[in-house]
Protein backbone atom coordinates (compact mmCIF):
# COMPACT_ATOMS: atom_id res chain seq x y z
CA UNK A 1 0.00 0.00 0.00
CA UNK A 2 1.38 3.26 -0.48
CA UNK A 3 1.70 5.87 1.72
CA UNK A 4 -0.49 8.24 3.49
CA UNK A 5 -1.40 11.21 1.05
CA UNK A 6 -2.65 14.42 2.80
CA UNK A 7 -4.34 16.95 0.51
CA UNK A 8 -4.00 21.21 1.93
CA UNK A 9 -7.05 22.59 0.18
CA UNK A 10 -8.48 26.05 0.60
CA UNK A 11 -9.62 29.33 -1.19
CA UNK A 12 -6.26 31.46 -2.42
CA UNK A 13 -3.81 33.27 -0.04
CA UNK A 14 -4.79 31.69 3.12
CA UNK A 15 -1.60 30.42 3.76
CA UNK A 16 -1.47 26.78 2.04
CA UNK A 17 1.82 26.93 0.61
CA UNK A 18 3.35 28.29 3.82
CA UNK A 19 1.87 25.86 5.66
CA UNK A 20 3.01 23.22 2.94
CA UNK A 21 6.69 24.73 2.93
CA UNK A 22 6.69 23.92 7.08
CA UNK A 23 5.54 20.70 7.06
CA UNK A 24 8.07 19.64 4.58
CA UNK A 25 10.59 21.42 5.87
CA UNK A 26 12.24 23.32 3.30
CA UNK A 27 10.97 25.97 0.39
CA UNK A 28 9.36 23.41 -2.24
CA UNK A 29 6.00 25.58 -3.04
CA UNK A 30 6.10 29.50 -3.98
CA UNK A 31 4.65 31.67 -1.50
CA UNK A 32 4.08 35.03 -2.08
CA UNK A 33 0.95 37.51 -0.95
CA UNK A 34 -0.88 37.49 -4.57
CA UNK A 35 -4.04 35.06 -4.48
CA UNK A 36 -3.28 32.55 -7.41
CA UNK A 37 0.55 31.85 -6.83
CA UNK A 38 0.68 28.06 -6.37
CA UNK A 39 -1.81 26.65 -9.83
CA UNK A 40 -0.77 22.90 -10.24
CA UNK A 41 -0.35 20.17 -7.25
CA UNK A 42 2.93 19.64 -5.71
CA UNK A 43 3.73 16.60 -3.58
CA UNK A 44 6.20 16.21 -1.01
CA UNK A 45 7.49 13.47 1.95
CA UNK A 46 6.61 14.35 5.98
CA UNK A 47 7.13 12.24 8.43
CA UNK A 48 5.12 12.22 12.08
CA UNK A 49 5.07 10.35 15.04
CA UNK A 50 7.48 7.70 12.72
CA UNK A 51 5.32 7.38 9.73
CA UNK A 52 5.77 8.77 6.72
CA UNK A 53 3.25 10.40 4.63
CA UNK A 54 2.99 12.44 1.41
CA UNK A 55 1.38 16.11 1.36
CA UNK A 56 -0.17 17.63 -1.67
CA UNK A 57 -0.22 21.16 -1.70
CA UNK A 58 -2.81 22.71 -4.04
CA UNK A 59 -4.26 26.17 -6.12
CA UNK A 60 -6.47 28.07 -4.19
CA UNK A 61 -10.43 27.42 -4.56
CA UNK A 62 -12.63 29.85 -6.20
CA UNK A 63 -15.68 28.16 -6.58
CA UNK A 64 -17.63 30.81 -9.04
CA UNK A 65 -15.09 32.14 -10.93
CA UNK A 66 -15.06 31.58 -14.90
CA UNK A 67 -11.23 32.46 -15.61
CA UNK A 68 -9.77 29.70 -17.29
CA UNK A 69 -6.92 29.14 -15.17
CA UNK A 70 -8.61 29.12 -11.68
CA UNK A 71 -11.19 26.79 -13.29
CA UNK A 72 -8.35 24.42 -13.84
CA UNK A 73 -6.87 25.27 -10.62
CA UNK A 74 -10.41 24.21 -8.93
CA UNK A 75 -10.26 20.73 -11.12
CA UNK A 76 -6.70 20.18 -9.44
CA UNK A 77 -7.84 21.02 -6.33
CA UNK A 78 -10.96 18.49 -6.61
CA UNK A 79 -7.93 15.68 -7.92
CA UNK A 80 -5.68 16.24 -5.10
CA UNK A 81 -8.67 15.53 -2.96
CA UNK A 82 -10.24 12.57 -4.55
CA UNK A 83 -6.43 10.96 -4.06
CA UNK A 84 -6.04 12.43 -0.80
CA UNK A 85 -6.78 9.77 2.81
CA UNK A 86 -7.01 13.05 4.85
CA UNK A 87 -7.88 16.91 3.97
CA UNK A 88 -6.28 19.81 5.67
CA UNK A 89 -8.65 22.66 5.29
CA UNK A 90 -6.98 25.81 5.77
CA UNK A 91 -8.94 29.06 6.55
CA UNK A 92 -7.84 33.09 7.59
CA UNK A 93 -8.77 34.02 10.86
CA UNK A 94 -8.00 37.65 9.63
CA UNK A 95 -10.69 37.63 6.94
CA UNK A 96 -13.07 35.13 9.28
CA UNK A 97 -15.48 32.93 7.44
CA UNK A 98 -16.09 34.05 4.04
CA UNK A 99 -18.58 32.91 1.58
CA UNK A 100 -16.31 31.36 -0.39
CA UNK A 101 -14.98 28.81 2.55
CA UNK A 102 -19.24 28.33 2.72
CA UNK A 103 -18.82 26.67 -0.55
CA UNK A 104 -15.48 25.05 0.08
CA UNK A 105 -16.55 23.26 3.36
CA UNK A 106 -19.97 22.04 1.41
CA UNK A 107 -17.37 20.77 -1.65
CA UNK A 108 -15.25 18.73 1.59
CA UNK A 109 -18.35 17.57 3.09
CA UNK A 110 -19.72 16.10 -0.24
CA UNK A 111 -16.23 14.42 -0.61
CA UNK A 112 -17.02 11.91 2.28
CA UNK A 113 -13.14 12.24 3.02
CA UNK A 114 -11.79 13.21 6.52
CA UNK A 115 -11.30 16.78 7.10
CA UNK A 116 -9.23 18.48 9.55
CA UNK A 117 -9.69 22.19 9.94
CA UNK A 118 -7.12 24.75 10.63
CA UNK A 119 -7.92 28.01 10.93
CA UNK A 120 -4.08 30.17 10.03
CA UNK A 121 -2.34 33.31 11.30
CA UNK A 122 -3.05 32.48 14.75
CA UNK A 123 0.15 34.14 15.55
CA UNK A 124 -0.14 34.81 19.05
CA UNK A 125 0.10 31.46 21.25
CA UNK A 126 -2.42 31.21 24.32
CA UNK A 127 -5.97 31.64 23.89
CA UNK A 128 -7.92 32.36 20.79
CA UNK A 129 -9.28 35.16 19.79
CA UNK A 130 -13.17 36.41 19.62
CA UNK A 131 -13.29 35.63 15.89
CA UNK A 132 -11.96 32.19 15.97
CA UNK A 133 -14.63 30.85 17.18
CA UNK A 134 -16.89 31.67 14.45
CA UNK A 135 -15.03 28.75 12.11
CA UNK A 136 -17.15 26.36 13.98
CA UNK A 137 -20.16 27.53 11.68
CA UNK A 138 -18.14 25.53 8.96
CA UNK A 139 -19.76 22.50 10.18
CA UNK A 140 -16.47 20.05 10.00
CA UNK A 141 -15.80 20.21 13.69
CA UNK A 142 -13.37 21.55 16.00
CA UNK A 143 -11.37 23.76 14.26
CA UNK A 144 -7.28 24.36 15.05
CA UNK A 145 -5.67 27.32 15.42
CA UNK A 146 -2.46 27.52 13.70
CA UNK A 147 0.59 29.67 12.24
CA UNK A 148 2.08 28.26 9.28
CA UNK A 149 4.46 31.21 9.86
CA UNK A 150 5.79 30.71 12.83
CA UNK A 151 4.70 26.53 13.31
CA UNK A 152 2.32 27.36 16.37
CA UNK A 153 -0.16 24.62 16.47
CA UNK A 154 1.30 22.25 13.49
CA UNK A 155 1.85 19.61 16.07
CA UNK A 156 -1.86 19.79 16.97
CA UNK A 157 -3.13 19.31 13.22
CA UNK A 158 -1.29 16.22 12.66
CA UNK A 159 -2.21 14.96 15.42
CA UNK A 160 -5.51 14.73 14.19
CA UNK A 161 -4.90 14.55 10.55
CA UNK A 162 -2.66 11.24 11.94
CA UNK A 163 -5.57 8.87 13.43
CA UNK A 164 -7.27 8.50 9.63
CA UNK A 165 -4.26 7.44 8.40
CA UNK A 166 -4.68 4.17 6.71
CA UNK A 167 -3.05 0.88 8.18
CA UNK A 168 1.00 1.06 8.25
CA UNK A 169 1.96 -1.65 5.57
CA UNK A 170 5.92 -2.23 3.64
CA UNK A 171 6.24 0.00 1.32
CA UNK A 172 9.46 -0.05 -1.23
CA UNK A 173 7.98 1.80 -4.09
CA UNK A 174 10.77 4.56 -4.35
CA UNK A 175 13.91 2.28 -4.72
CA UNK A 176 15.19 2.33 -8.25
CA UNK A 177 13.05 4.93 -9.28
CA UNK A 178 14.79 7.30 -11.54
CA UNK A 179 14.13 11.09 -11.50
CA UNK A 180 13.09 12.71 -14.85
CA UNK A 181 13.45 16.24 -15.45
CA UNK A 182 11.16 18.03 -18.30
CA UNK A 183 13.26 21.14 -18.83
CA UNK A 184 13.22 23.70 -21.75
CA UNK A 185 11.99 27.44 -22.51
CA UNK A 186 8.64 28.55 -21.85
CA UNK A 187 5.92 27.25 -24.02
CA UNK A 188 7.30 23.89 -25.38
CA UNK A 189 5.25 21.60 -24.51
CA UNK A 190 6.71 20.38 -21.18
CA UNK A 191 3.29 19.75 -19.55
CA UNK A 192 2.02 18.05 -22.73
CA UNK A 193 4.52 16.01 -22.48
CA UNK A 194 3.94 14.76 -18.62
CA UNK A 195 0.14 14.66 -18.94
CA UNK A 196 0.62 12.23 -22.08
CA UNK A 197 3.12 10.04 -20.20
CA UNK A 198 0.52 10.17 -17.22
CA UNK A 199 -2.66 9.51 -19.16
CA UNK A 200 -4.22 12.10 -17.00
CA UNK A 201 -4.44 16.24 -17.08
CA UNK A 202 -1.66 16.70 -14.37
CA UNK A 203 -0.58 20.01 -15.40
CA UNK A 204 -2.15 22.74 -16.57
CA UNK A 205 -1.56 23.19 -20.41
CA UNK A 206 -1.97 26.58 -21.93
CA UNK A 207 -0.74 28.56 -25.03
CA UNK A 208 0.06 31.20 -22.08
CA UNK A 209 4.20 31.00 -21.60
CA UNK A 210 4.97 30.72 -17.71
CA UNK A 211 1.59 28.50 -17.09
CA UNK A 212 3.97 25.98 -15.09
CA UNK A 213 5.59 28.16 -11.96
CA UNK A 214 6.61 25.36 -9.55
CA UNK A 215 8.53 21.94 -9.85
CA UNK A 216 5.97 19.24 -10.09
CA UNK A 217 6.63 15.48 -9.11
CA UNK A 218 4.82 13.05 -10.90
CA UNK A 219 5.23 9.21 -10.01
CA UNK A 220 5.07 6.57 -12.95
CA UNK A 221 4.99 2.38 -13.20
CA UNK A 222 5.52 0.88 -16.56
CA UNK A 223 6.99 -2.07 -18.32
CA UNK A 224 10.06 0.06 -18.82
CA UNK A 225 10.70 1.02 -15.17
CA UNK A 226 9.80 3.30 -12.08
CA UNK A 227 10.11 6.77 -12.83
CA UNK A 228 9.48 10.35 -10.97
CA UNK A 229 8.62 13.28 -14.11
CA UNK A 230 9.53 16.28 -12.73
CA UNK A 231 7.86 19.17 -14.69
CA UNK A 232 9.76 22.67 -14.36
CA UNK A 233 8.67 25.86 -15.44
CA UNK A 234 10.49 27.26 -18.47
CA UNK A 235 13.68 29.11 -18.01
CA UNK A 236 13.78 32.08 -19.69
CA UNK A 237 16.40 35.06 -20.75
CA UNK A 238 16.77 37.15 -17.36
CA UNK A 239 15.86 40.13 -19.41
CA UNK A 240 12.75 38.10 -19.80
CA UNK A 241 12.29 37.17 -15.99
CA UNK A 242 10.55 40.42 -14.48
CA UNK A 243 7.82 39.56 -12.32
CA UNK A 244 8.91 38.17 -9.03
CA UNK A 245 7.22 34.78 -8.97
CA UNK A 246 8.74 33.64 -12.29
CA UNK A 247 12.47 34.34 -10.69
CA UNK A 248 11.53 32.06 -8.02
CA UNK A 249 9.93 29.54 -10.60
CA UNK A 250 13.22 29.66 -12.75
CA UNK A 251 15.47 28.75 -9.69
CA UNK A 252 13.12 26.09 -9.04
CA UNK A 253 13.58 24.38 -12.29
CA UNK A 254 17.43 24.43 -11.73
CA UNK A 255 16.90 23.19 -8.34
CA UNK A 256 15.22 20.57 -10.27
CA UNK A 257 17.65 19.50 -12.59
CA UNK A 258 19.95 19.17 -9.60
CA UNK A 259 18.23 16.62 -8.21
CA UNK A 260 17.09 14.53 -11.48
CA UNK A 261 19.09 11.64 -12.91
CA UNK A 262 18.07 12.03 -15.97
CA UNK A 263 17.13 15.60 -18.04
CA UNK A 264 14.81 15.60 -21.24
CA UNK A 265 16.00 19.30 -22.83
CA UNK A 266 12.21 20.09 -24.87
CA UNK A 267 13.02 21.99 -28.13
CA UNK A 268 10.48 23.32 -30.03
CA UNK A 269 10.28 21.68 -33.68
CA UNK A 270 8.42 24.86 -35.27
CA UNK A 271 10.98 27.25 -34.03
CA UNK A 272 14.45 25.03 -34.15
CA UNK A 273 17.32 25.69 -31.58
CA UNK A 274 17.48 28.66 -30.19
CA UNK A 275 19.66 30.61 -28.60
CA UNK A 276 17.98 29.94 -25.08
CA UNK A 277 17.82 26.47 -26.04
CA UNK A 278 21.56 25.70 -25.78
CA UNK A 279 21.59 28.05 -22.32
CA UNK A 280 18.83 25.63 -20.93
CA UNK A 281 20.68 22.44 -21.74
CA UNK A 282 23.78 23.83 -20.77
CA UNK A 283 22.87 23.83 -17.44
CA UNK A 284 21.92 20.12 -17.40
CA UNK A 285 25.22 19.56 -19.13
CA UNK A 286 27.30 21.13 -16.66
CA UNK A 287 25.82 19.59 -14.12
CA UNK A 288 26.88 16.83 -15.10
CA UNK A 289 22.98 15.25 -16.17
CA UNK A 290 22.35 11.91 -18.34
CA UNK A 291 20.34 14.13 -20.73
CA UNK A 292 17.88 13.69 -23.69
CA UNK A 293 17.18 15.87 -26.73
CA UNK A 294 13.63 15.42 -27.50
CA UNK A 295 12.21 17.75 -30.53
CA UNK A 296 8.53 18.18 -29.72
CA UNK A 297 4.98 19.47 -32.11
CA UNK A 298 7.12 17.08 -35.01
CA UNK A 299 3.54 16.62 -36.12
CA UNK A 300 3.36 20.28 -37.37
CA UNK A 301 6.82 20.80 -39.37
CA UNK A 302 6.28 19.49 -42.85
CA UNK A 303 8.20 16.48 -44.02
CA UNK A 304 9.87 14.89 -46.76
CA UNK A 305 12.34 11.67 -46.64
CA UNK A 306 15.20 13.70 -45.44
CA UNK A 307 13.96 16.30 -42.81
CA UNK A 308 14.62 14.42 -40.07
CA UNK A 309 18.06 13.65 -40.84
CA UNK A 310 18.28 17.52 -42.06
CA UNK A 311 16.66 18.80 -38.35
CA UNK A 312 19.08 16.50 -36.12
CA UNK A 313 21.93 17.72 -38.12
CA UNK A 314 20.75 21.45 -37.00
CA UNK A 315 20.39 19.71 -33.50
CA UNK A 316 23.78 18.93 -32.78
CA UNK A 317 25.05 22.10 -34.45
CA UNK A 318 22.87 24.41 -32.12
CA UNK A 319 23.77 22.19 -29.42
CA UNK A 320 27.84 21.07 -30.26
CA UNK A 321 28.58 20.72 -26.68
CA UNK A 322 26.69 17.79 -26.24
CA UNK A 323 27.03 15.43 -29.33
CA UNK A 324 26.44 12.58 -26.98
CA UNK A 325 22.63 13.17 -26.42
CA UNK A 326 20.43 11.46 -28.84
CA UNK A 327 17.76 12.80 -30.64
CA UNK A 328 13.83 12.14 -30.28
CA UNK A 329 11.43 13.15 -32.46
CA UNK A 330 7.78 13.34 -30.84
CA UNK A 331 4.25 14.71 -30.83
CA UNK A 332 3.41 15.06 -27.33
CA UNK A 333 -0.23 16.39 -28.43
CA UNK A 334 -0.79 13.33 -30.79
CA UNK A 335 1.28 10.63 -28.48
CA UNK A 336 3.59 10.28 -31.73
CA UNK A 337 6.86 8.30 -30.66
CA UNK A 338 6.41 9.23 -27.11
CA UNK A 339 6.62 5.41 -25.99
CA UNK A 340 10.60 5.66 -27.20
CA UNK A 341 11.41 8.18 -24.14
CA UNK A 342 11.29 5.49 -21.59
CA UNK A 343 13.54 2.91 -23.02
CA UNK A 344 15.66 5.46 -23.95
CA UNK A 345 15.97 6.99 -20.15
CA UNK A 346 16.98 3.88 -18.94
CA UNK A 347 19.67 4.00 -21.59
CA UNK A 348 20.92 7.11 -20.80
CA UNK A 349 20.57 6.33 -16.98
CA UNK A 350 23.03 3.25 -16.83
CA UNK A 351 25.57 4.84 -18.74
CA UNK A 352 25.65 8.16 -16.68
CA UNK A 353 26.29 5.02 -13.58
CA UNK A 354 28.51 3.19 -15.71
CA UNK A 355 31.96 2.02 -14.07
CA UNK A 356 34.93 1.26 -16.35
CA UNK A 357 37.66 -1.40 -15.29
CA UNK A 358 40.81 0.32 -14.70
CA UNK A 359 42.59 -2.63 -16.97
CA UNK A 360 40.33 -2.42 -20.03
CA UNK A 361 40.65 1.55 -19.39
CA UNK A 362 44.35 1.33 -19.87
CA UNK A 363 44.37 -1.19 -22.84
CA UNK A 364 42.01 1.67 -24.68
CA UNK A 365 44.23 4.28 -23.91
CA UNK A 366 47.33 2.22 -24.89
CA UNK A 367 45.63 1.64 -28.21
CA UNK A 368 44.82 5.27 -28.42
CA UNK A 369 48.10 7.00 -27.97
CA UNK A 370 49.70 4.51 -30.48
CA UNK A 371 47.36 5.23 -32.64
CA UNK A 372 48.00 9.14 -32.24
CA UNK A 373 50.88 10.55 -30.93
CA UNK A 374 50.03 12.62 -27.85
CA UNK A 375 51.10 16.25 -28.12
CA UNK A 376 54.63 18.21 -27.91
CA UNK A 377 55.87 21.27 -26.99
CA UNK A 378 59.55 22.62 -27.51
CA UNK A 379 60.37 19.14 -27.74
CA UNK A 380 59.32 17.96 -24.48
CA UNK A 381 55.76 15.29 -25.03
CA UNK A 382 53.42 14.75 -23.16
CA UNK A 383 53.65 11.19 -21.61
CA UNK A 384 50.31 9.72 -20.10
CA UNK A 385 51.61 7.25 -17.09
CA UNK A 386 47.94 5.61 -16.68
CA UNK A 387 43.73 6.49 -16.20
CA UNK A 388 41.48 5.62 -13.79
CA UNK A 389 37.90 6.13 -13.00
CA UNK A 390 37.32 8.29 -10.30
CA UNK A 391 33.60 8.62 -10.33
CA UNK A 392 30.08 7.89 -11.91
CA UNK A 393 27.09 10.52 -12.38
CA UNK A 394 28.57 11.68 -14.70
CA UNK A 395 32.12 8.93 -15.64
CA UNK A 396 34.70 10.92 -14.08
CA UNK A 397 37.96 9.47 -15.23
CA UNK A 398 41.83 10.77 -14.05
CA UNK A 399 44.59 10.77 -16.42
CA UNK A 400 47.99 10.86 -14.51
CA UNK A 401 51.13 12.54 -16.79
CA UNK A 402 54.38 14.32 -16.71
CA UNK A 403 53.06 17.60 -17.50
CA UNK A 404 49.33 18.92 -17.28
CA UNK A 405 50.14 22.10 -19.72
CA UNK A 406 51.31 19.94 -22.50
CA UNK A 407 47.92 17.96 -22.12
CA UNK A 408 45.63 20.12 -24.98
CA UNK A 409 42.28 19.72 -24.55
CA UNK A 410 41.60 18.68 -28.54
CA UNK A 411 43.90 15.84 -26.82
CA UNK A 412 41.36 15.14 -23.92
CA UNK A 413 38.29 15.28 -26.24
CA UNK A 414 40.56 12.53 -28.46
CA UNK A 415 41.30 10.12 -25.52
CA UNK A 416 37.01 10.72 -24.30
CA UNK A 417 35.93 9.93 -28.22
CA UNK A 418 37.91 7.12 -27.71
CA UNK A 419 36.32 5.95 -24.65
CA UNK A 420 32.92 6.25 -25.78
CA UNK A 421 33.03 4.24 -28.80
CA UNK A 422 34.18 1.07 -26.73
CA UNK A 423 31.92 1.59 -23.65
CA UNK A 424 29.20 3.65 -25.28
CA UNK A 425 28.75 6.40 -22.60
CA UNK A 426 25.66 7.50 -24.96
CA UNK A 427 23.94 10.18 -23.20
CA UNK A 428 25.89 11.09 -20.68
CA UNK A 429 28.63 13.84 -20.71
CA UNK A 430 32.38 12.39 -19.24
CA UNK A 431 34.67 14.20 -16.89
CA UNK A 432 38.22 14.59 -17.59
CA UNK A 433 41.06 15.20 -14.82
CA UNK A 434 44.41 16.03 -15.51
CA UNK A 435 46.96 15.06 -12.69
CA UNK A 436 51.00 15.28 -12.94
CA UNK A 437 53.70 13.72 -11.47
CA UNK A 438 54.36 15.22 -8.16
CA UNK A 439 50.88 16.90 -7.76
CA UNK A 440 49.66 16.33 -3.85
CA UNK A 441 45.59 17.34 -4.65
Amino acid sequence: MSKPTVAIVGRPNVGKSQLFNRLAGKRLSIVEDTPGVTRDRLYAECEWRGRVFSIIDTGGIEPSNDNEILKFMRFQAETAIHHADVIIFITDLRTGVTASDMDVAAMLQRSGKPVVLAVNKCDKPGQPEPEFYEFYNLGLGEPFGISALHGYGTGDLLDEAFQYFPPEEEDDEDEGRIRVALIGKPNVGKSSLLNRVLGEERVIVSNVAGTTRDSVDAKLDNQYGKFTFIDTAGIRRKSKVEEKIEKFSVMRSLMAVERADVCVIMIDATEGVTEQDTKVAGEAHNAGKACIIVVNKWDLVEKDGGTMKEYTLRVREGLAYMPYAPVLFISAKTGQRVDKIYETICHVYEQNHKRVPTGQLNSILAEATARVQPPTDKGRRLKIYYMTQAGVCPPTFVCFCNDARLFHFSYQRYLENQIREVFDLTGTPVRMIVRQRGDKE
